[in-house]
């Protein structure tokens, strides 16, 4: 038996486009010839001269594109089994056609031999009706129906199998993400047939068109996104004056105010964010907020990179790398059946990394006093030093509270007593599962607004607060106090 298996490119478009190889493989009546679709123009010509198996039934009968594939690859891989076989495909046999790379490793497994005949990609026809040299041009080959996460704009763009309406309305939904409905896309469609269709388009204007099974798209955009940032930063590095004279103790205040700002929006989300109905305009202001606070980060990377210490991309490695290093459970072999193990493994392997002497190492002196206290009993916790309930814990405030009152007349004393008892509220908070920070914060904003619900209260009645005795500011307290909750 004469088992063998010929791959072939139909090329982009009809067979006058096929060299002669390609022709007297496809027109040998002793070969089986296997077609991936009949929708391609050399494939309808093909079948108007000849006998040919499609494909076509197995995208209807199959649940997902893998198990299209594996349906092919056994398909055409039965039938080289039985005698000489062609599988052909449209545009070349080794661009975006995953079914042969399985169809070869299956082949060369079953000792079929195997001949490939790549022949023309659409891709050159790309190149040639978009103008571009992909490698003068850096140019991505993407999938429409499988888009990378995130989708980096740091090159031009060619988006193939946009071949139905919903692929392509979420093309342009992905890409209007970042880029401006204005933005230039051409459609590229049925290239190499005399009605091919080169369509330069606005991406706004991009989903009302009719896509086919060859329809691709070009885009080549000003650089958007995280790598536009970068871009960007560095142009104003070299250009803007302000830019220009900043150093890394210049940005320090920058990068405190930026910080504070994206916490205040943060903190206007519902507790349960990103759980609940999502609350899209204060969203909004957290999208505002990251994209000041990212700024800080790319802007020291900038001028690190000055320097040759390193740039933004090692920046992202390390802590990639950290990720991976302190998540064993999920990178790894190690078991974590839930958060509390996942802490102590993660403060176990930094202290590991940081060559820590003491759990007390790395934590910031500067660090605002709730947040640093908060940090060292999670640390303590880390190793069992730690209550396993509130109950204690309660006790033990009443007692630094009694140790307070004792102690109220010296001002040194008093003062390490009250430290003693924030301290101990902080851990409270931890074991009740509140942040600190975030709960003082929300007290000083509803006093705030008490407050002034107070003064207008007063100024209504045509007085201002220092005028009113304590029995009338309790009476105003109150009354403020009932209006906010109510």
């Amino acid at each position: 038996m004469n088992r063998s298996l010929t791959i072939v490119g139909l090329g982009p478009a009809g067979l006058e486009r096929l060299s002669a190889t390609s022709l007297t493989c496809l027109r040998d009546p002793d070969r089986v010839v296997v077609l991936r679709t009949i929708h391609h123009p050399a494939a309808v010509e093909l079948d108007a001269v000849r006998s040919v198996i499609s494909c076509d039934d197995l995208y209807e009968s199959e649940t997902g594109f893998d198990e299209v594939y594996a349906a092919i690859a056994a398909r055409v891989l039965a039938s080289a089994a039985e005698g000489p076989t062609v599988y052909a495909v449209p545009g070349s046999a080794v661009v975006g056609e995953r079914a042969v790379a399985e169809i070869r490793a299956a082949a060369q497994e079953a000792g079929i031999p195997v001949t490939v005949v790549p022949g023309e990609s659409f891709l050159d026809l790309v190149y040639l009706e978009a103008g571009v040299d992909p490698i003068a041009t850096p140019t991505k080959i993407l999938d429409g129906r499988d888009l990378p996460d995130p989708l980096v704009m740091d090159a031009a763009l060619i988006i193939t199998q946009v071949d139905r309406s919903e692929v392509l309305a979420d093309v342009a939904a992905e890409l209007g993400r970042v880029l401006d409905d204005a933005t230039p896309v051409v459609v590229l469609d049925r290239l190499g047939d005399p009605d091919q269709v080169v369509l330069p388009l606005e991406l706004g204007a991009l989903a009302a068109y009719e896509p086919g099974p060859r329809t691709t798209l070009f885009i080549d955009p000003e650089p958007a996104g995280w790598y536009g940032l970068i871009v960007t930063n560095r142009i104003l590095r070299r250009e803007c004056p302000w830019d220009r004279k900043q150093t890394h103790h210049s940005l320090v205040s920058h990068l405190i105010e930026e910080t504070y700002e994206t916490v205040d929006t943060i903190r206007a989300l519902p507790p349960e964010a990103p759980g609940g109905e999502p609350d899209y305009g204060t969203y909004a202001e957290v999208e505002e907020e990251l994209g000041d606070l990212l700024l800080q980060v790319v802007f020291h990377a900038t001028l690190a990179r000055e320097v040759g210490a390193f740039d933004v991309e090692e920046v992202a490695e390390v802590i990639r790398r950290k990720l991976v290093n302190r998540h064993p459970h999920v990178f790894g072999e190690v078991v974590a059946e839930d958060a509390a193990t996942v802490i102590t493994n993660w403060e176990t392997i930094k202290g590991e990394e940081k060559r820590r002497e003491s759990l007390m190492d790395d934590i910031p002196s500067a660090m605002p006093a709730l947040i640093r206290a908060d940090k060292m009993q999670r640390r303590a916790r880390s190793v069992g030093f730690d209550w396993d309930d509130p109950a204690p814990v309660f006790a033990k405030i009443r007692e630094e509270l009694d140790e307070l009152a004792a102690e109220s007349s010296d001002p040194v004393r008093a003062t390490e007593e009250f430290g003693d008892l924030l301290f101990a509220a902080v851990n409270l908070s931890r074991h009740l599962g509140v942040d600190p920070e975030l709960a003082l914060a929300g007290a000083n904003d509803r006093f705030a607004a008490r407050i002034r619900v107070m003064e207008e209260a007063a100024a209504a009645e045509g007085k201002a607060l220092a005028e009113l005795d304590l029995a009338g500011l309790d009476a105003l307290w109150t009354r403020a106090k009932d209006d906010l909750e109510h």
